[in-house]
């Protein structure tokens, strides 16, 4: 579908990515941004969408751990129509654009998950590259990932992860399961590397930060545990000011006071989803490494109770941070957009409502941030 030719929305209010503006519009040429002008003063000959009473233009979400949406999972069949469907199952929870997660498996899965997403990108602006959530990392903690399917990384590796060359490979590991000079290896090749699943300890973070770690996959959670005189990875996530940390909001992953913690460290925190493909589908199981997945009361969980992702939208992270953890609306949406933005290295296009920036939006209810409308690069889609 072509992007939208010059026209205007305009709302009582525009969270622009840094401050909300009243009575404003954002005019749209194409797929990106024009200007934010006042809405009285949107030129005459400009088509103008005016939102309900309330509502807010916000930056779309970005969504750096999506396994799954709409009934299918990405592991299951990594394709480009699986992509198109958890991207459309997303896209009615505020979600704009978003890395299809595949969680540990094969080379050959992985090789076919990247040439998935490559094929994908070509028509799909929302698609921003790829997250391989292991599988270098540590049985000890290892969750729900296929502990036969966890390895240490090989020379083929290197090869294999940088094999995207265009968009945004992320890569998540548990620093202690890589040999020495791998994270930097990746991390000059152009790779977001992030730890997750891991028995690190806190020096070994911090050297796996030195060497250009700058990620921390679902914070708290599948990590050694913050402790008195064992700080660990926790630690050095909280202190550390480049760093960005996703944090799975949905009143099951993590306490509400270990979120209140992480929100006030040094590092940028962002909302992340981790969603399987109840979120935005029509069933409430599903299988995963071949063993069945249900969703009980809202968690995602297998038969011993473990949890499996979540069944939460990015929609529901942010109204969860504001209500469960007492953030201000324009903060929940920071961490939903412009941080996640900044960590992909996509903030000068990304994460902002400004002129020559993409024009990725949300138009929300701000009393229960109830997802009317998106626009991707400039087309809209009404939320059903």
């Amino acid at each position: 579908m072509s992007a939208s030719p010059r026209h205007a929305v305009a709302a009582d209010a525009v969270f622009d990515g840094a401050e909300l503006r009243h009575d404003c519009a954002v005019i749209i040429e194409g797929a990106r941004i024009a200007a934010l002008v006042a809405r009285n003063d949107v030129p005459k000959d400009v088509p103008l969408r005016r939102m309900p009473d309330g509502v807010w233009l916000a930056p779309g979400f970005i969504d750096v751990q999506v396994n799954g949406g709409g009934d299918v999972l990405f592991n299951d069949a990594p394709t480009k129509e699986t992509i198109a469907t958890i991207a459309a199952a997303h896209r009615r929870f505020g979600t704009t654009s978003l890395l299809p997660t595949l969680i540990s498996d094969s080379d050959e899965k992985m090789a076919r998950a990247v040439g998935a997403v490559r094929d994908a990108m070509q028509t799909a602006p929302g698609v921003l590259g790829i997250h391989l959530e292991g599988p270098f990392l540590s049985p000890e903690k290892g969750g729900v990932h296929d502990v036969p399917t966890l390895r240490a990384p090989e020379a083929r590796h290197l090869d294999l992860i940088t094999s995207l060359k265009t968009g945004v490979t992320l890569v998540t590991c548990a620093p202690e399961r890589v040999p020495a000079g791998f994270i930097r290896s990746l991390h000059d090749r152009g790779i977001i590397v992030s730890l997750g699943h891991s028995m690190a300890t806190y020096e070994e973070t911090k050297r796996a930060i030195s060497d250009g770690l700058t990620g921390f996959t679902h914070l708290f959670n599948a990590m050694r545990p913050l402790g008195a005189r064992d700080p660990g990875p926790i630690a050095a996530a909280l202190e550390s000011l480049g760093c960005f940390y996703g944090l799975i909001i949905d009143g099951e992953h993590v306490a509400p006071p270990m979120l209140k913690l992480a929100l006030v460290g040094a590092g940028s925190p962002m909302l992340v989803t981790d969603a399987m493909p109840p979120v935005g589908g029509t069933r409430q199981t599903f299988t995963l490494y071949g063993e069945d997945i249900r969703v009980v009361s809202g968690r995602c969980v297998t038969k011993d109770g473990t949890l499996a992702g979540s069944a939460i939208d990015m929609a529901t992270a942010v109204r969860n941070c504001v209500r469960l953890v007492g953030a201000k609306l324009t903060d929940a949406l920071t961490y939903a957009s412009l941080n996640p933005a900044r960590f992909l290295r996509l903030d000068k296009r990304l994460g902002h409502l400004a002129s020559n920036y993409r024009a990725d939006m949300v138009a929300l209810n701000p009393d229960n941030v109830r997802v009317l409308g998106t626009w991707v690069a400039g087309e809209y889609q009404v939320s059903r």
